[in-house]
């Protein structure tokens, strides 16, 4: 078996893939830029390796990697975030042996980029919220004023390299044109690439999460979040796998089939209050809530592994409908502030309350702490404790 090196080693979706692949029987190696990580605590975890940051120093982290690959006699590497993923993408000349399992960095940009897939969308006739792009906030296609309020203002890139470091750009929300105006002119993000005003669709978010052989769809799944942190909208802790949404696949296949996809991707749509799902963004890597898929029949980790090796794939049709996945310390934070929100009121902190001690014990997992590996767990509840101690 080839041998693999998974990044990004804070990540839940690192130690699903760590776990994954380990009772495979895969030689698994973990690396961050931290001290110690999640999925390195893993028993399943052959060895834990240090790297630079590759947001502050780029070079330093290729050049970390490259040291790494051959010393670890590494064939596969698994990134787990955006900028991992770009990084070794622009510098693949330096690592010419080894297997990224994923397209080339234009066709993840062509994706990756909103505005690019936002224009892509409405070429295919997907449904879109109603958007203004912008390539410079001094040259507005609208004015501020004439916006529906709340309005969202959405980079085009995550990340933006500053000519010095790279800078994680963030989706914000104005209330009014005197906010909007406010973003605008102090927030980097939207002073360097082409961003969006988007106007705000209300309704429930939806994933599809798919993997891809070289233009040819192998895996599907998607799940509904039962719970979030904050409760308002966010992270999921509670989540269910549901069946296939047949006009999300559909939305979702129309994109990955043009870009002929290779990967794992996830597409997200926000379903309006009127059942119209529109397309918000693609995620070219893995997701939080990965285990989840893993538990319910789709392996994608493994699945992505076999793709990499070159090994033959049959399509899954199927998997368990309500299995559950949950995140446990980050329930008990989204528990904490429905409990401290003062709007809240005292029948609903109480409902909180039961929900989160009352689980479905016979359909829910915990995705961290399990017995056959609890290491990583245990390293959880420690920086958990810290934090709350600083």
């Amino acid at each position: 078996m080839k041998q693999v090196l998974v990044l990004d080693a804070n990540q839940r979706s690192a130690l699903a893939t760590t776990r994954s692949l380990g009772l495979q029987g895969v030689i698994i190696f973990t690396a961050d830029d931290t001290p110690s990580s999640l999925a390195g605590s893993s028993r399943y975890s052959r060895q834990y390796s240090r790297y630079p940051s590759p947001a502050i120093h780029p070079d330093e982290f290729i050049a970390s990697i490259c040291k790494l690959v051959k010393a670890l006699e590494i064939s596969i590497i698994i990134p787990m975030t955006e900028l991992t993923t770009n990084l070794l993408l622009q510098y693949r000349q330096a690592l010419p042996e080894i297997i990224l399992p994923f397209p080339d960095l234009k066709t993840i940009d062509s994706l990756a980029d909103k505005c690019s897939l936002m224009h892509l969308a409405k070429k295919q006739q997907i449904p879109i919220p109603k958007t203004w792009f912008v390539n410079s906030p001094d040259n507005l296609p609208v004015t501020l004023t004439a916006l529906p309020y709340p309005i969202i203002l959405k980079p085009g890139k995550s990340w933006l390299f500053d000519g010095n470091k790279w800078i994680h750009t963030n989706v914000r929300i104005a209330d009014t044109p005197e906010m909007a105006r406010e973003i605008l002119d102090t927030d980097h993000g939207f002073h360097t690439h082409p961003f969006m005003l988007q106007e705000c669709v209300t309704g429930i978010g939806q994933g599809l999460f798919a993997l891809y052989d070289k233009g040819k769809a192998v895996a599907f799944f998607t799940h509904r979040r039962l719970r979030e942190k904050p409760p308002s909208g966010g992270v999921s802790v509670l989540s269910e796998s549901v069946p296939i949404d047949p006009v999300l696949r559909e939305h979702a296949c129309s994109l990955l089939d043009s870009a002929k996809w290779h990967g794992i991707a996830m597409v997200e749509f926000k379903v309006g209050d009127d059942g119209t799902p529109y397309l918000m963004e693609i995620n070219t890597r893995f997701w939080g809530s990965l285990q989840l898929a893993i538990d319910a029949g789709v392996d994608f980790p493994w699945l992505l592994y076999k793709t990499a090796c070159g090994e033959p794939i049959k399509p899954v049709q199927h998997y368990k409908i309500g299995t559950r996945l949950r995140w446990l310390l980050g329930d008990l934070d989204s528990l904490y502030l429905s409990l401290r929100d003062t709007d809240n009121s005292i029948l609903n902190k109480i409902s909180a309350i039961k929900q989160f001690l009352t689980p479905a014990p016979f359909s829910t997992r915990h995705e961290v702490n399990r017995w056959h590996d609890i290491r990583p767990f245990w390293w959880e509840l420690k920086q958990y404790v810290k934090d709350i101690l600083k």
